[in-house]
């Protein structure tokens, strides 16, 4: 990977050994990508899947913060991040289509309610939107608010904190209104059904009601739109799948990347 691919890079990386762990973090402009750490149902339901000795290495890194603004920034978690390293991931599928500029901060365990450490490590969804003008803002999240605050079980009061029930307040309408504000049409990606999950498939029901409330929002809002990935993977065959079943495949990237591209045209003016 050479740094003329993503310009100057923010890298933040964790380890940790089953009660040891160790935190670093590391500015500079090429780095390897670790592209497929894992994201369990909470830290602890996550860490079960390991022995004890094994070492748990979770590398993010994105684009160094542009101020003055772009075109097209695509933000969220892994869904979005996978395949980054290969110009594989989402962005570099919106970017293949439409032939317009994209930068992608997304990350791996990034969350939208992240908390103090969470945010130092580069895992805030909000953190990834930097000040300036962009004309579209793409983004995912709320999986790992759910498997991190409260093991995809009993998730009723993140939800209502994420967004409400009539989807006017909380956490996601304060992040679609402030790209709203800096000028971006905002465009939320829901997720798809992963049949044979094992890390998140408990988060399913609370992340159903969340992108239903979502997509109220989005019909009330002007310049706010939502595509659900669930669509797009219909069915959810195998090749969509990365070997985790959980993460898209290139193939997958390609196919939800292609139906945010045309959702895009279709509602862009230039």
């Amino acid at each position: 990977m050479s740094a003329g691919l993503f310009g100057d890079l923010e890298c933040i990386g964790f380890y940790a050994n089953m009660g040891t762990k160790n935190i670093f973090t590391l500015r500079f402009v090429s780095a390897r990508r670790i592209h497929k750490p894992y994201l369990g149902e909470g830290l602890v339901g996550g860490l079960r899947v390991f022995s004890a000795s094994l070492l748990i290495l979770a590398a993010g890194c994105a684009p160094a913060p542009n101020r003055s603004g772009g075109d097209i920034l695509v933000i969220g978690d892994s869904v979005m991040a996978s395949h980054r390293a290969s110009r594989k991931d989402i962005g570099s599928v919106i970017r293949a289509v439409l032939d317009r500029q994209v930068t992608n901060r997304s990350a791996f365990g990034a969350q939208i309610r992240a908390g103090e450490v969470a945010t130092r490590l580069g895992r805030s969804i909000p953190g990834q939107l930097p000040p300036g003008r962009w004309n579209w803002v793409v983004v995912n999240g709320g999986a790992n608010d759910l498997g991190f605050s409260c093991g995809c079980t009993r998730c009723a009061a993140e939800i209502d904190a994420l967004i409400s029930r009539d989807g006017t307040n909380g956490d996601i309408p304060d992040l679609a209104n402030k790209a709203r504000f800096q000028g971006a049409n905002v465009l939320w990606v829901g997720y798809y059904k992963a049949p044979e999950t094992t890390t998140f498939r408990g988060c399913r029901p609370g992340l159903v009601e969340i992108e239903k409330r979502i997509t109220a929002f989005a019909k009330s809002n002007e310049g706010v739109f939502f595509l659900d990935a669930e669509d797009v993977f219909d069915p959810p065959s195998p090749e969509l799948f990365d070997s985790d079943k959980t993460h898209p495949s290139a193939e997958g990237s390609a196919r939800i990347g292609e139906a945010l591209a045309r959702l895009i045209a279709e509602n862009s003016r230039n």
